[in-house]
C-alpha cells in the first residue's frame, strides 16, 4: 500500500566505483550507498486522482536503482499520503526532514500543501525541488531560494487564455470558476494582467472549496450571468463535475480548462467525452496514448517504462506522463551533481539546467533554470478537445511568469 508508508524504490543496484561525497558526514539522507528523497502526495482525499504521480515516481526510481543508481547510490524514495490537507502536509514533511532525514524534497503536490511548508523548508535550507504545482510564486527565488517549481505558471497560462479569448470573443462576458486557494487565484491574476480594468466589468467569478462535494450551484450562477466564456481552474474531481454540469444545463460557452485537469483517464472520461467537446486548454506535454505520438521515440520510451514497471497503468491518464517527465529532470540534476549530493550542490545543480530535452515534452519545449530563473518550463501550446483526443493548434507560445 502507498498510503502513509515509505518506500525503498527497488532493491537491486550495482556496486560501482563511487566518487567521494563532499561533506558527506554533514549531509542528511546521503550515505555511501543511498540517497533519501522525500515526497508527499494525495493518495487519499479530494485530489486523490493525482496519487498515480507518486506511484509512477516510485517506479521510476526503482528503475534507476536497477540500472545502478546514481554515482553507485540507490534512491530511497519516501512518499507519504497527505490527503491534500495542508496540516497533514506539515506533519508529513516534518517527519520526512526530522525523522527520516531525507536529503531533499521532490515534487510535493498541491499549491495549498506546498504553501503550508515553504517557510519551514526554507528555514531548514532543504532543497524543495520541482513542485507539483504551477503557482506563480514558486518562481520567487528571492523570497524562498530553496524552493523551485517545474511546470508552467498558472498565471502565465491564464494570460495565454485571456489573449486567445480576446481574439475569439472580443468584449464577451467572462465567467471564472476557481478553487479558493493560491492555485485558483493565480488564474484570476493572469486574466487581470491582460484584461486590466476591463476585468471587473466583464468577469463574474465563483469560488469553491476543494472539499465541496459539488460545484453545481456555482455553474448555475455563472450561467445566469450571461457569460459567453468560461474559465475553469479546478483539480480533477471538480473539473469533471464542471464539464458535466455545463453540458447538462445547456450552456455553450467558449470553455478554457486548466492544464492540470485535462487527463482523459481521470477527467474527460468520467465527465463524458462528448460533453467536453470544444474545450480549450494548453499543453507542454505529449498526450498519453495519442496516435500522433505512436512513432515518437520519447513516448515509445515512456510506454516501454510502463510495460516493465507499471503494466496496469491507465495510459490515458496524463499524470503518468507528468510524473515520468519531472522524474527525468530530477535524474538529470542528480547526475549533474557529480557525486556531491550536499544540499547546497543539489540546489545549485537544480538551478543550472540548460536546454534539457525531456522525452515527454512537446517538440521545441526545453527545461531551463538559473539562479534567477525558477520557472523551468515557460512554453505551452493551445489545444482543443475533439471528442476523441486533444488536438494542438497554433504555435508554441512563450511567456515569462511574474517575478
Amino acid at each position: 500500500m502507498l498510503h502513509r508508508r515509505s518506500f525503498l524504490a527497488g532493491t537491486a543496484f550495482a556496486t560501482l566505483a563511487r566518487p567521494a561525497i563532499l561533506r558527506a558526514a554533514e549531509t542528511p539522507g546521503v550515505t555511501a550507498d543511498e540517497i533519501k528523497i522525500g515526497n508527499t502526495m494525495p493518495y487519499s482525499g479530494p485530489a486523490s486522482a493525482y496519487g498515480v504521480i507518486g506511484r509512477c515516481e516510485q517506479a521510476f526510481f526503482r528503475m534507476v536503482n536497477e540500472q545502478g543508481g546514481v554515482a553507485g547510490r540507490r534512491i530511497n524514495f519516501i512518499s507519504y499520503d497527505d490527503g491534500y490537507s495542508p496540516p497533514k502536509t506539515v506533519e508529513q514533511v516534518r517527519r520526512l526532514i526530522e525523522q527520516d532525514r531525507v536529503a531533499f524534497l521532490f515534487n510535493t503536490l498541491g499549491t495549498p500543501s506546498n504553501s503550508a511548508i515553504v517557510r519551514y523548508v526554507n528555514q531548514r535550507k532543504v532543497p524543495h525541488l520541482f513542485l507539483a504545482t504551477g503557482a506563480d510564486k514558486w518562481g520567487d527565488y528571492q523570497e524562498h531560494p530553496w524552493t523551485i517549481g517545474y511546470q508552467p505558471s498558472y498565471r502565465t497560462e491564464a494570460r495565454i487564455y485571456a489573449r486567445h479569448m480576446l481574439e475569439q470573443r472580443p468584449g464577451a462576458r467572462i465567467a471564472v470558476l476557481y478553487q479558493n486557494d493560491d492555485f485558483g487565484k493565480d488564474y484570476l491574476a493572469g486574466l487581470r494582467d491582460v484584461l486590466g480594468e476591463r476585468f471587473d466589468s466583464l468577469a463574474t467569478t465563483a469560488s469553491f472549496e476543494v472539499t465541496d462535494p459539488t460545484i453545481d450551484s456555482q455553474i448555475v450562477t455563472l450561467k445566469a450571468s450571461g457569460a459567453e466564456v468560461l474559465v475553469t481552474a479546478a483539480t480533477p474531481k471538480s473539473a469533471a463535475q464542471s464539464i458535466r454540469k455545463v453540458h447538462d444545463v445547456g450552456w455553450q460557452p467558449l470553455h478554457y480548462l486548466t492544464n492540470v485537469s485535462i487527463s482523459i483517464g481521470s477527467v474527460i472520461n468520467p465527465a463524458g467525452p462528448e460533453k467536453a467537446l470544444g474545450i480549450i486548454t494548453s499543453a507542454y506535454l505529449k498526450v498519453a496514448n495519442d496516435a500522433a505520438w505512436r512513432e515518437d521515440p520519447g513516448m515509445q520510451q515512456w510506454h516501454a517504462f510502463l510495460d516493465k514497471y507499471l503494466p496496469d497503468a491507465d495510459r490515458e491518464d496524463s499524470s503518468y506522463v507528468t510524473a515520468y517527465g519531472v522524474s527525468t529532470a530530477m535524474l538529470h540534476v542528480l547526475k549533474q551533481c557529480g557525486g556531491d549530493f550536499s544540499r547546497e550542490n543539489v540546489m545549485k545543480q537544480a538551478t543550472n539546467i540548460r536546454d534539457l530535452e525531456v522525452p515527454v515534452l512537446l517538440p521545441g519545449i526545453r527545461v531551463n533554470t538559473s539562479p534567477t530563473n525558477y520557472h523551468p518550463i515557460r512554453q505551452m501550446q493551445l489545444q482543443k478537445w475533439t471528442g476523441q483526443t486533444w488536438q494542438r493548434f497554433g504555435s508554441i507560445l512563450e511567456g515569462a511568469a511574474s517575478a
